[in-house]
């Protein structure tokens, strides 16, 4: 990347508020968010929203797409890895005391006690996707996955729908509880290696770096317990979710390097016909 052009994209996420957006488009990528959705997550107002978009884009480091009547913005991952880069090879002279303790923990392949891996899925109440999502892996992944599911403002308990199903197609339901968010986030907490937001609260909302630097993803479903018809919706979220917990348990994940793990699973979700 060019000096001019990494000083202008540099300006334009000097802004607090284009930062905001930002980040939160990066916790949604590769897949585009609709203006309305971003402005809701961040409290924006939409002409707020509207310039700090257009600025984005002007430098390059947002993208937008029409899909029918709706626009949706995404973060350009080109520009956005040729940003860091200039930042990191040029300004900081790929200085291996600056990069090295990232690289390593960007690279290494940690593996629990019980050489599995361990995951955990996230959504806004901890009690309908995720609950179904967790038991799903820790089913059909046997022995090579530890799931774990938990919300950001967790409710009281599991949805007796998403109980219904997982009962319905032979799942243990036993102990299942719905768990808060910031207990996966202390010191002693399970340092996980895959995250998936499975709902668009969850991916917006502002997290700290995680521990191990897990590799993350965002499989967003409609929430079930608000839809016209929620027994189908459930049903209809649990095929969705099986079909990609099976996609996610088929990867060769030990014989992937990290950039392969991402990409594979961004693709789950981006190939979904849900």
């Amino acid at each position: 990347m060019e000096k001019i052009a990494a000083s202008s994209a540099f300006a334009m996420l000097g802004h607090p508020g284009r930062l905001d957006v930002f980040r939160l488009l990066m916790r949604f990528a590769p897949r585009g968010v609709r203006p309305t959705e971003i402005a809701a997550a961040l409290g924006l107002k939409q002409n707020t929203l509207s310039h700090h978009l257009s600025d984005l884009a002007a430098c390059g480091l947002v993208q937008s797409e029409r899909k029918g009547r709706s626009l949706f913005y995404s973060v350009n991952l080109d520009a956005t890895e040729d940003l860091i880069g200039f930042l990191a090879l040029d300004v900081g002279r790929a200085r291996p005391d600056l990069l090295g303790p990232l690289l390593a923990s960007a690279t290494e392949t940690r593996v629990s006690p019980y050489n599995s891996f361990e995951v955990l899925f996230l959504c806004s109440r901890n009690s309908a996707r995720s609950i179904m999502a967790e038991v799903l892996l820790r089913d059909l992944g046997g022995n090579r996955f530890v799931a774990h599911s938990a919300g950001v403002s967790p409710g009281p308990a599991p949805h007796p729908m998403a109980l219904e199903v997982l009962a319905r197609h032979g799942h243990d339901i036993t102990g299942l509880t719905s768990d808060a968010m910031r207990s996966y986030q202390g010191d002693n907490a399970p340092h996980m290696d895959f995250i998936f937001t499975v709902c668009d609260a969850a991916a917006a909302q502002d997290c700290p770096r995680w521990p191990g630097l897990p590799i993350t993803a965002h499989w967003g479903l409609p929430d079930p317990v608000t839809a016209e018809d929620p027994p189908s919706a459930f049903a209809q979220t649990y095929a969705a979710l099986h079909r990609r917990i099976a996609e996610l348990v088929a990867l060769p994940v030990t014989e992937l390097s990290r950039l392969a793990r991402q990409a594979q699973l961004d693709a789950i979700h981006t190939n979904s016909k849900d």
